[in-house]
């Protein structure tokens, strides 16, 4: 017959007295010990759930909380103070992110806030502009003051922010919604330069409102409060009345004035004693130190790249 192996009986293990006894696997004993300790906690946890409120666990349960609650106790309060380190570096950068959003929108809103009295303003300048074109049957591009000449000059200019290419010529009356401006010395594509009726250069007829009589305005210079206008009459023996508007009287196909745009109203007058024509000193209706829209009397059909503000009325004399 075969060699027939019987079932192992372990590793032979040598007692203190010299006897040899065969011990079990190391294997085998810790599967065993696992399933002692699983079997015992099932134990445990079905007697505890069985027993409700007053559980045979609890003073085994109390001790140990006994002990490990001082542990967790000082390993929190030892790991707060980077716990709270890693929060304030989060916390932080999310506040610094807030604020820089926050004031990126006050400022928008600042600006918005601060720019729509100037919007204000230039609508009522354009509201204006129509109502001119529709009282006086003037065709009107409407442009912006972008520039003025240098103080240390003797000129007075501005720069307007239209020019050949919306139809602008020189020579071309300019006005606002309170009266003439002056007129267009020169042009490029996108600009003009506008003699202001202020100029001592400037020379404008004039009519006087009250009796039609006709004169040349001349500028002294200055701008300001004390912008002001001379007025001589063709006739020497009229005296114009304190009060009395002035108004253009117009050139030869409108150039470089159209007629019936207000100038200002007379002052003060004045002679000498070698002169026996009366002088009239005008103050004008347009702030020239606050300019900002105006309008450029050009022909109805002009076309351009800006929108031409055509009038209502018919108007015969002065339109081109």
């Amino acid at each position: 017959m075969g060699n027939v192996k019987g079932p192992s009986l372990g590793r032979p293990v040598t007692d203190d007295d010299g006897r040899t006894r065969f011990g079990s696997e190391r294997g085998g004993s810790s599967r065993v010990v696992v399933g002692l300790l699983v079997a015992a906690s099932l134990t445990v946890i079905t007697v505890d759930a069985a027993s409700g409120d007053r559980s045979p666990i609890d003073p085994a349960r109390s001790a140990v909380g006994n002990v490990l609650g001082p542990i967790e106790s000082s390993t929190a309060t030892a790991t707060r103070p980077f716990r709270e380190t890693m929060a304030y570096f989060s916390s932080n950068g999310d506040l610094r992110d807030d604020v820089a959003r926050l004031s990126a929108q006050n400022s928008q809103l600042r600006s918005e806030v601060e720019q729509t009295p100037l919007d204000r303003n230039r609508l009522a300048e354009l509201d204006g502009l129509t109502t001119t074109a529709n009282q006086t049957g003037y065709a009107l591009v409407a442009a912006r003051v972008v520039g003025m000449g240098p103080m240390q000059s003797f000129s007075r200019t501005v720069t307007i922010d239209a020019g050949a290419s919306s139809g602008i010529r020189p020579d071309m009356t300019v006005l606002n919604n309170d009266g003439l401006v002056g007129r267009v010395l020169s042009t490029t594509r996108t600009t003009a330069n506008v003699l202001l009726i202020l100029d001592t250069d400037s020379v404008v007829g004039g009519r006087l409102g009250s009796n039609m009589e006709i004169g040349f305005l001349r500028g002294r210079g200055v701008t300001g409060n004390r912008g002001r206008l001379d007025l001589d009459l063709v006739d020497h023996s009229v005296t114009p009345a304190k009060g009395d508007v002035v108004v253009t009287w117009g050139s030869q196909n409108g150039v470089p004035y159209v007629a019936g745009i207000p100038i200002g109203t007379v002052e003060s007058v004045f002679s000498t004693p070698r002169e026996l024509a009366k002088h009239a000193v005008i103050d004008p209706y347009v702030d020239f130190t606050s300019l900002d829209v105006v309008g450029v009397v050009v022909p109805k059909k002009t076309a351009g790249d800006r929108l031409v503000i055509n009038g209502l009325a018919a108007k015969t004399g002065g339109a081109r």
